[in-house]
């Protein structure tokens, strides 16, 4: 039987240890390394691991991904993260990182190395724009080339887009979720929507430079996209023939293993009683050729609107994990 390989990718929502944090990362640990054991993962892309500093003068940690992984078979596993945007440590909350059973060959991360910094005058800001400002991603998106064996080489993206949550306006906040006006939450909303498809934009464009080097690339992109499969984001990673309007690029598209699962188990998260699939894994043709199933582990999934309305906290995280199955 052909070796088994399983791919991963699972929010962790705000992994963190801090003496204010409630429920405690003990009890998060507790609720979330079971999870961890069911997708009994070969790469797994994770995102929101929160940095901890022990001291003021000393570097960020992974204190608390340290505590969930201990005595788990992921303790041993290659560990890649991503880091600030001057390569110096990870940053304080929201930082991506790949586990992986099977030797890194490269990485990196991308923040702005393939697309600058898109230009915006603000028309709602108070005081008014003087020139453009650029809007920058929120993070970056981390890559690993994995070594498979026998010359086979696995490349994964991990990626966590942008909220569709309006980003910041000068002079338009009253609080962290109140506007001032309609119009200036509108173009926070613009400008939210234009990070997480240029985002998306980044890492189609390194795809593409993986299959210029390899037409048969094994390739898994990962993560929390903050999109459904057919919004704006997806579908500019995706390179969908329907949308490019040429098969001859069918070769270079990606695919969503969620089609392969049920209907109504078919969401990550859920919003407001709104089931969404906002977490996901695209395959190059190469890697779906191997494709063998996949599942959501969304059982007894909490409310993300709901708790965040009622000011509920929970040990869980508000998005369920995907694992895929391939046979190499």
């Amino acid at each position: 039987m052909a070796p088994a390989l399983r791919i991963a990718t699972y929010n962790l929502e705000n992994l963190d240890d801090r003496p204010d944090l409630e429920p405690p990362l003990a009890a998060r640990v507790d609720a979330l390394r079971p999870r961890l054991s069911r997708l009994d993962a070969d790469v797994l892309c994770l995102q929101e691991v929160n940095a901890q500093k022990p001291a003021k003068d000393r570097p960020r940690r992974l204190d608390a991904l340290d505590a969930l992984l201990a005595g788990t078979p992921y303790a041993g596993f290659a560990r890649l993260c991503s880091v600030q945007r001057n390569g110096v440590g990870p940053m304080d909350k929201h930082n991506l990182v790949i586990l992986s059973r099977f030797p890194v060959l490269e990485s990196g991360q991308l923040w702005h190395d393939l697309v600058p910094p898109p230009l915006a005058r603000r028309v709602t800001a108070d005081p008014p724009d003087a020139a453009p400002a650029t809007v920058e991603w929120d993070r970056p998106v981390l890559w690993a080339m994995l070594d498979l064996g026998g010359g086979r080489r696995l490349t994964v993206l991990d990626v966590h887009l942008r909220a569709p949550l309006a980003a910041h306006v000068p002079g338009q906040k009253a609080g962290p979720f109140v506007w001032r006006s309609v119009r200036g939450w509108a173009e926070g909303f613009y400008l939210a929507a234009m990070k997480r498809t240029g985002q998306a934009f980044e890492a189609r464009l390194f795809v593409d430079r993986l299959f210029d080097d390899d037409p048969d690339a094994l390739i898994a992109v990962c993560g929390d996209f903050n999109a459904t499969e057919r919004e704006t984001p997806l579908r500019a990673l995706r390179g969908d023939p329907e949308d490019t309007g040429d098969p001859a690029h069918a070769a270079r598209a990606l695919m969503p293993l969620e089609f392969d699962i049920p209907e109504y188990r078919r969401f990550t998260v859920l919003h407001g009683g709104r089931p969404v699939m906002l977490d996901h894994l695209l395959v190059s043709p190469a890697l779906l050729r191997a494709y063998a199933g996949a599942e959501v582990l969304n059982e007894g999934l909490g409310d993300e609107l709901i708790a965040f309305k009622r000011h509920l906290v929970t040990a869980e995280s508000f998005h369920a994990p995907v694992v895929a199955r391939f046979g190499l």
